[in-house]
C-alpha cells in the first residue's frame, strides 16, 4: 500500500482506495507507480503484468458500498386475537345448552361437566336460555374480558 497524490486536487490518498476522499476522482483512472509483489520492480498500475518478471497485476475490484440497514421499529405491536366468538357461544348455548357444550367452548370445564351430569333434569336447558340472552346483550369488550 502506498500514499499517492490525486491528480485532480493533489490530496494525499491511499492507492488501495476506490476514489479520492476529497474530490471523488476514481483511482482506476489515476496512473502511478507501484512495486511488483514478486520482484519489487517499479511498475505502472495500468499495466497487466510486471515488465520485469511477468507477474500478473491483480486489478482490485472497486469497493461497493453496502447500503445502511433499514430502520427497525423499537417497539412491539401487541395484537389481541379473540379466539372465542360471542355469536358461536350464544348459538351453542341456544341449541346445545342443555348439555353444557357452550360452557366447554368458553373454557368453563367444571360447569360443562355439571351441565352434563344434570342434563336429564332439563334445569341446564332452562339456565342456558337465560345465558343466551345474557350473551347476546353483553358487549364485546366485556365478553373478551370474561372469556377471551
Amino acid at each position: 500500500m502506498a500514499i499517492i497524490d490525486c491528480p485532480e486536487c493533489t490530496q494525499k490518498i491511499s492507492d488501495q482506495s476506490v476514489c479520492c476522499t476529497n474530490c471523488g476522482f476514481p483511482t482506476s483512472k489515476m496512473k502511478f507507480l507501484m512495486k511488483c509483489p514478486e520482484c519489487s520492480e517499479s511498475i505502472s498500475n495500468q499495466g497487466i503484468s510486471c515488465t520485469n518478471c511477468g507477474f500478473p497485476i491483480a486489478n482490485i475490484a472497486p469497493f461497493k458500498a453496502v447500503p445502511p440497514p433499514l430502520p427497525t421499529n423499537n417497539y412491539t405491536t401487541i395484537v389481541h386475537v379473540n379466539r372465542k366468538s360471542k355469536g358461536v357461544a350464544a348459538l351453542l348455548a341456544l341449541f346445545l345448552g342443555g348439555f353444557g357444550i357452550h360452557k366447554f367452548y368458553l373454557g368453563q370445564t367444571l360447569w360443562g361437566i355439571l351441565y352434563l351430569l344434570f342434563c336429564w333434569t332439563f334445569i341446564p336447558a332452562i339456565i342456558s336460555i337465560f345465558e343466551v340472552i345474557i350473551l347476546l346483550f353483553m358487549n364485546e369488550s366485556e365478553f373478551n374480558r370474561r372469556f377471551g
